[in-house]
């Protein structure tokens, strides 16, 4: 157990950086801990309609931290991705993952990101107050630099102040960054935005690869009270070519339109489609979590395209492996800080590369890559081991 006080700043206070606040607020109860967000404490982060997808093992790890908001969020039972026909016979192929089939409750849940992420941050603010003497907020500060010094890091947010560690759990979107080491512009741009849907499965979450680019709809839990005319809502994540996108020139009727005409049959009828929000997609990765005493988790530390939805998932993922370093890595930080760096790369690698696969393979134009990619997606259905060994890496990261 870590016995040695321990300073630690967090900045960031979306989901990553709260779930590690509160985790290494229970964990390390000999750890003063510092949490940092340029954004004010009194904005409502409960309107925030962006979407999270989460898998069980991120569900897992927040309801262990009693922030899972069960009544905002929507179960996934069934995972269905399938391909667009292109017109020769074969090519319209789909693989149907489901929760009962791996014996687990749920694949993962879907929900928007004010509903965790408003629980989270009043847990924060109560456990805070509770242990005023370890827990710090500093809302409404901007970290200016990280510099190295002996033993720690200085954190320069107005005052320059001293730290064991420092963790960067706040990395903002692709087209804002600098480039890291790792580093590719998919050329796609993501449209994000709700859909209302009419019949189909509640529960089933849809992956559509097309000719520009994947094509998501996630259920959503309805707010309110039920829809008489049993409309449901669903996220939507449109990705197309940029160079050729066809959704930035349509109304929004011929979007509605365009997007019946993409979406598979199973997920029901697109009623209606409301307005979308454009982001530039591309992969953009450190060579490593930790340098020196600086860690960086999450989209600081690999931005990934949203394909598999796997971007907060790895984050969450190197919250439960640093805190449980730092607690049992006894008073050697580095050592214990060494041992993260090791522990995440099997999973952080294999996630980026999976990915990125996906994001590039299912727009290859070559001849024969639709039908081949087909064949890839009958062979994941007809082979229940490999069906179950790829679920479980998308529910729990590479074990």
């Amino acid at each position: 157990m870590q016995r040695t006080a321990l300073d630690i700043a967090i900045v960031g206070a979306g989901p990553a950086g709260l779930a590690l606040a509160l985790h290494a607020a229970r964990a390390l109860p000999h750890a003063r801990i510092t949490l940092l967000d340029a954004r004010p404490a009194d904005r409502d982060v409960g309107a925030d309609p962006r979407t999270l997808a989460l898998s069980l093992g991120s569900v897992q790890l927040l309801r262990r931290l009693d922030v899972w908001p069960v009544g905002a969020a929507q179960p996934i039972d069934e995972v269905h991705v399938s391909q667009v026909a292109t017109g020769r016979p074969g090519t319209g192929r789909a693989v149907r993952i489901r929760a009962r089939d791996e014996a687990v409750p749920m694949l993962g849940a879907v929900l928007r990101y004010g509903e965790l992420v408003a629980p989270m941050q009043r847990a924060w603010e109560q456990a805070a107050a509770a242990s005023p003497e370890r827990l710090r907020t500093r809302f409404g500060t901007v970290v200016a630099a990280l510099k190295p010094v002996a033993a720690g890091v200085e954190v320069d947010a107005g005052i320059a102040e001293a730290f064991d560690v420092a963790i960067v759990a706040e990395g903002g979107v692709f087209a804002e960054q600098s480039r890291r080491l790792v580093a590719h512009d998919y050329a796609q741009t993501a449209w994000v935005g709700e859909a209302m849907l009419a019949g189909g499965d509640p529960g089933t979450a849809f992956e559509r690869f097309t000719p520009d680019g994947p094509l998501a709809l996630l259920p959503l839990r309805p707010p309110g009270t039920p829809d008489p005319d049993h409309l449901r809502p669903v996220a939507l994540v449109w990705c197309t070519a940029t160079a050729r996108d066809a959704v930035a020139g349509l109304d929004g009727a011929a979007r509605l339109a365009r997007l019946r005409e993409l979406a598979p049959h199973e997920a029901g009828s697109v009623v209606s489609l409301g307005p979308l929000k454009a982001f530039a997609l591309g992969l953009n990765a450190e060579r490593t979590l930790v340098d020196g005493r600086t860690v960086r988790i999450g989209n600081a530390a690999q931005t990934l395209h949203p394909v598999a939805g796997q971007g907060l998932n790895l984050g969450l993922r190197d919250v439960h492996v640093l805190v449980d370093a730092l607690r049992f890595g006894g008073d050697d930080l580095d050592r214990a800080l060494a041992r993260v760096e090791w522990t995440r790369a099997p999973d952080r690698w294999a996630t980026i590369a999976t990915t990125d696969f996906l994001a590039r393979s299912f727009t290859w134009q070559l001849p024969g890559a639709s039908l081949a990619r087909a064949l890839g997606l009958s062979a994941l259905e007809a082979v229940p081991p490999l069906k179950s060994a790829f679920a479980r890496r998308m529910m729990f990261g590479l074990r």
